[in-house]
Formats: C-alpha cells, structure tokens, sequence
C-alpha cells in the first residue's frame, strides 16, 4: 500500500529532474523526465515508507538523521536542492494537501507558547552547551544573521558589520535605556554599551545564556551599564528609550504577534525607536516546518509578511523603515556550516554520530530556505512619532 502511495507521490513531484529510488528490498525505480539532472534516493528500511508519504518533510530528516535515507549520487544539500526544485512544480497527492491544511490551522495550537512552554522551547536548543555553539559561531557569539556588504568578509566582520546598522537604525543618543528582547549571550548589549554609551537592559529565557551574558558584562566592566534578567517579554515592565529584539520574533508564534508587538508600544517612550530584526517569507503562509519543531526549535514559526503588518498596525507603531535582507543569512549559515565541520569530530566525540547529522541537515534545509525559497530576513524600525528618526536613510551610511 505505501510503497504504491510513494510511487503516486513521487511520479507528481518530479517534474524537472530524475529521481532513481533504491529501495530496501533492491529494487529501483525511477520519476521524472530525463532531460533534467540526477539524484538518487537509497531507502534502506520499508518503515520509511510510511512516514515519507504521510510527513515527507519529517520523514526525510528523521530518515537522514538515522540513517535509514541515504544520498549517494549528490550529496545532502544538492539532492535537497533538487528536491526543492521540483517540489516548486510538482502536484502533491489529495492526501498531502489536506495534512498540511490541517498543520496549517494547527498552528494556533502548537505555537501558543505560553511563558512556561516558551521557557522549554528556548532550552531545548539554546541550553545544549555554550562550548558547542562556540565552535561554529563568531568570537562574539552572535547567533542570527549577519550583515555582508562586502561578500567576502569573514563571520567575524560581517557581524560587527549587523551590530553597527542596528545600532545606526537605533539612533541611539548617549545615555539611553535601551531592552533587549532575546538578548542571546550577550553580544548586542556589550557593544551597545560599551561603543554607543547606553545603558541596556538584556532578557532571555535560557539559563546558559544568561550566565553567559552577565560573566561578559563582569569581565567587561559594564556591569553597572548592563542588567541581564531571565525573563519573558510579557512580563517585563518599565519604560525605554530604545528596543532591539533580533532573532526572537522567530520564537514568538502567530497566536502571539499581537500581544508581542502591544508589549513593544507599551514599552517603549513616545520618542522612542524600536528595531526588530526577524526571518519572514515574501510569500503567502506555510504550516510550520515539522522537522525543525520537533529538533531545533520547537514552537517556531517563520511568518510571512502579511502575518506581521496586521499587529503591527494594531499596536498603534510608525513603520518608519523597512529592509530586507536576500541571501545574508545563507552565507552567514554556510560559515556555520564549515566551521561546525572542522570541529565535527570533536562534536561527534561529545555527542554522537546522529547528532551531528541532525546539525548537518539543519544547517542544509535553511541554506535552502534562504536560497531557493521566498525566505529573508526583514528589520522593522518602528516609532510611536514618525519624526523621531530621519527622513532618510542616508543617516545609515554616514561614517
């Protein structure tokens, strides 16, 4: 029954290239045309039948991860590309639609992240081991996209490189209080002190990261300029000059925007300026990707732009500018990507095999994200006044 399922499934999705499926049993069989490229598929337990025709995005990771699903003409990331490439023309059967027409409303459920469960989400990924994610991130532990005008920099400079536009979009005066939302480990916050002259005030919900973040600030001498709090954005209170969240809208769900971007106004001074840099789609809404919430970032969502202008409009907030970022964060993943490499015996040594494979194929599904699909990153400068910054964006590149 599945294996036929597979056929009908695959005979629709194939519509440029050639698909050859090994399966466990030895036999082949081949979709697609034979004008387009190559890539083969070796199933090696009949198990994965099922769960490809049910929930191929999981399926195929799961399969990957454990070694059930091999790739051994192209290699994982070009036998995804290509998969992609097709999966932008094919049909997909009456029974796939309505599955992921039923994730799809399931979202209202599944990213609720309530305090407690936001609290859990964040520590499944984020409280691994601070040494793991030393081994692949830049020296200053910036875990988000990094800014590339020059695409050749290295990681390192290429993230000074964000930190500074934010900060420019900030117009940040000397002496500013300035919130964090999502403040990682602690990098934002350090130069936003210690190179702009602000007081800061950093919130995250992961243990490590807050250790982390204050032993900077300590080592730095800035803690008494810098406040690092484990606390949920919901229940912060005050008032500030300046807010900066980047990367944690990622982790906020679509029940929740309204309540985020309310939070945002409610905080921030009627002079003030806030800046929110986030991954969103310049496409319509997808159900959420199933592998990447049940092993990298349970309860996360990548919205598209229509679901953020609304809760935006309705919190009362000036979009005083808008950019978009195209393939910055493809190159700033490939960086991880490499240097995860280098390192990736010691990691298997820590861990295990599946671990790093899980890794690989994170750091694959997203480079392909951010290059095959309508995926970026978009940073919203936002104001109660739209006096309050300037009329122009030439402010931005003024040395």
């Amino acid at each position: 029954m599945w294996r036929s399922a597979l056929d009908h499934f695959l005979k629709g999705l194939m519509t440029r290239d050639r698909l050859t499926v090994r399966f466990a049993d030895g036999t082949v069989a081949h979709y697609g045309p034979d004008t387009g490229q190559s890539i083969t598929l070796h199933l090696h337990d009949d198990r994965v039948l099922r769960a490809l025709c049910l929930n191929p995005m999981l399926a195929l990771g799961e399969g990957y991860m454990d070694q059930r699903i091999t790739f051994p003409e192209r290699g994982l990331l070009d036998t995804l590309k290509m998969l992609q490439g097709n999966r932008s023309d094919g049909r997909f059967p009456g029974w796939l639609r309505a599955l992921n027409a039923i994730r799809y409303h399931m979202r209202q459920i599944i990213q609720l992240n309530r305090p407690a469960r936001a609290r859990a989400n964040v520590a499944h990924h984020y409280d691994i081991s601070d040494d793991l994610y030393a081994l692949f991130l830049d020296a200053d532990m910036q875990y988000s996209c990094a800014y590339f005008p020059d695409p050749d920099m290295t990681l390192e400079d290429a993230q000074s490189a964000k930190k500074s536009h934010i900060a420019a979009k900030l117009c940040i005066r000397p002496g500013d209080h300035i919130l964090d939302i999502g403040c990682g480990w602690g990098g934002m916050a350090l130069t936003l002190a210690q190179d702009y002259g602000a007081r800061v005030t950093g919130i995250t919900l992961s243990e490590n990261q807050l250790h982390t973040a204050r032993s900077r600030a300590q080592r730095a001498g800035l803690s008494d300029k810098i406040t690092f709090r484990l606390e949920d954005y919901r229940h912060t209170k005050g008032q500030f000059d300046r807010i900066v969240s980047v990367g944690m809208l990622e982790h906020v769900g679509v029940p929740n925007y309204e309540q985020y971007f309310r939070r945002v106004s409610d905080l921030l001074a009627p002079d003030g300026v806030a800046l929110v840099h986030t991954i969103a789609r310049s496409a319509p809404p997808v159900p959420h990707d199933p592998w990447l919430n049940r092993y990298i970032f349970p309860g996360g969502y990548v919205p598209s732009l229509s679901e953020l202008t609304r809760p935006m409009e309705r919190a009362g907030l000036w979009q005083t500018d808008i950019e978009i970022w195209r393939l910055h964060y493809a190159r700033t993943i490939r960086h991880w990507r490499d240097r995860f490499h280098t390192h990736s015996d010691q990691i298997r040594a820590d861990y295990d095999d599946r671990f790093v494979r899980m890794f690989e194929y994170y750091f694959t599904i997203c480079i392909i994200a951010f290059e095959d699909q309508k995926q970026a990153v978009y940073q919203f400068q936002l104001a109660k006044d739209h006096t309050t910054v300037p009329l122009t964006r030439d402010y931005l590149y003024k040395s």
